[in-house]
């Protein structure tokens, strides 16, 4: 209980057993304290360089215990002087920290367009970490790649578990596709049980981040995300990003809920799917698109031209058409 003054489980048993009788010998105290010789000595040193003993005025050689209000109190002054020097401490290097925060967002931010290039994967990963830390409302994100796998989710998810129990609301949108995604899943139950939300859509567009409405990360190109990215804090370009994110959110499925099917039957999914092959895109591309491989493009658009009762792509698209499926 008192290990805050510097005393040990053994000096403090020991200085309890002088307070009460304080004439007793080492050998005395041994048998009522069950403590050894060795241990009482060097607990009784223990006690004298705390100043919670002192040597006797009356019996030469003797030690007599300093009343808990002197000795205790004037320990516990001393403790609390170190803690206000150490809070002074803390305190003067927040200040410091903040002085080189306003530094390094001052030499970010010192060019007129207001945009920032981060090169490289650490250099963006680095930053989101630095905004996901400092976030006070939301944390918005476009996932065209599904989740993180485990390891890089590891990275972090303490900082986005520190942002939801600030308050942080979390969004994420990934695509349709990874529903059956094993990681994603994962990290759709680990998100939601925090307080976040995940949703999802047959189409990412692009990766997206933008962190209480104020700043936004964007690929400079979305094929190669080694090439690093932007970070935009002006306000038009803030506006699109913040739209196409709200556009995407409302019109997203979440997680636990099952893909709604709209008055022809169609899940999104299946209508995008659709519109991509009536656009000419391949297989290839449109799994690309969708998140999904060439095969199982091939094995939806048999089941869709099934269900239109046609023997070709082309025919396929004329009675989707007809139907009002395009």
């Amino acid at each position: 209980m008192l290990e805050l003054l510097g005393l040990s489980g053994l000096s403090e048993r020991l200085y309890q057993a002088v307070l009460a009788d304080p004439a007793r010998s080492v050998a005395e105290l041994a048998r009522d304290t069950g403590m050894t010789d060795r241990q009482i000595r060097s607990a009784l040193d223990e006690l004298a360089d705390l100043a919670l003993i002192r040597p006797s005025s009356q019996v030469d050689g003797a030690l007599w215990p300093v009343s808990p209000v002197v000795g205790l109190s004037a320990l516990l002054a001393a403790a609390e002087d170190e803690a206000a020097a150490r809070q002074r401490k803390i305190e003067a290097t927040r200040a410091a920290i903040a002085a080189l925060a306003a530094q390094y967002e001052e030499h970010r931010h010192g060019r007129a367009d207001a945009m920032v290039r981060l090169t490289g994967l650490e250099s963006v990963r680095s930053r989101l970490e630095e905004l996901a830390a400092h976030a006070v409302t939301e944390c918005l994100s476009l996932n065209p790649g599904g989740a993180d796998r485990p390891d890089a989710r590891a990275a972090s998810a303490q900082l986005n578990e520190q942002a939801l129990r600030r308050g942080v609301g979390i969004k994420a949108i990934c695509r349709d596709s990874f529903r059956n995604d094993p990681d994603t899943l994962a990290h759709a139950r680990w998100l939601t049980d925090l307080g976040g939300e995940m949703r999802t859509v047959p189409i990412v567009p692009i990766p997206l981040v933008i962190v209480d409405r104020r700043v936004a990360i964007v690929p400079v190109d979305p094929a190669d995300p080694r090439e690093g990215a932007l970070e935009l804090d002006s306000p038009g370009p803030l506006a699109v990003a913040c739209a196409l994110f709200d556009r995407l959110w409302s019109a997203a499925t979440p997680f636990g809920s099952s893909v709604p099917v709209d008055g022809q039957g169609l899940t999104s999914a299946e209508r995008t799917l659709l519109e991509l092959v009536a656009a000419g895109h391949t297989d290839e591309a449109a799994g690309r698109k969708l998140g999904v491989s060439a095969r199982t493009v091939k094995r939806q658009m048999a089941d869709l031209m099934a269900r239109l009762d046609a023997d070709s792509r082309f025919q396929a698209g004329v009675r989707a058409a007809h139907r009002g499926w395009l």
